[in-house]
């Protein structure tokens, strides 16, 4: 039996996952991630990094990053306090959903995490305050093969649901999207 409950989403190979959480009196205990109920999913992948973010202010938006290959990665997003709008755009070259997005709350009280494949930009905006979130990357962080979208970019057309309070001066100064990108090739 999974402890991972598989959402498909309108993104080919975006899927949403909900953990089994199991409480009583004492708390609860649920799993972040499990190679063999996941293997599925990763398709002979391996977990190369493990990061941890913490944002402290409602309103807030990180993003919208991804890798190029050779360092192309598959993440596994999970909010462990607080509550995120997280935020997931197809920028793969031979895609039906070319600039399509998909977003989900994710948060420490629904157990969602977003499995986002290769050729994804990923970004979010919180939605409380004392966020944190842990993230499954399947290949290691490439300065030189990294990548971003400006999160107010108008061909996105993302919709955050709260104002934008602050965002990273990287990140604000990301380059708005033209006719002239035609997505990654993985």
């Amino acid at each position: 039996m999974s402890r991972f409950l598989e959402v498909p989403t309108s993104l080919p190979g975006l899927v949403c996952l909900t953990r089994q959480i199991l409480g009583d009196s004492r708390g609860f205990f649920a799993r972040l991630f499990c190679e063999k109920e996941l293997a599925p999913f990763l398709s002979g992948r391996n977990v190369e990094q493990i990061n941890f973010t913490y944002t402290a202010d409602r309103g807030v938006v990180r993003g919208m990053h991804f890798q190029y290959p050779p360092y192309a990665e598959m993440k596994l997003v999970s909010c462990l306090r607080g509550e995120i709008w997280d935020v997931a755009v197809d920028l793969r070259f031979d895609s039906p959903t070319f600039l399509g997005w998909h977003a989900e709350t994710l948060s420490a009280a629904n157990g969602k995490s977003l499995l986002i494949p290769e050729g994804f930009a990923h970004g979010f905006q919180t939605l409380s305050s004392e966020v944190e979130l842990h993230y499954c990357h399947t290949a290691s962080y490439s300065p030189e093969c990294e990548g971003a979208l400006h999160p107010e970019d108008r061909l996105l057309a993302i919709p955050w649901p709260l104002p934008i309070t602050s965002m990273s001066d990287r990140d604000r100064s990301h380059a708005r999207l033209d006719n002239t990108f035609t997505g990654i090739k993985l």
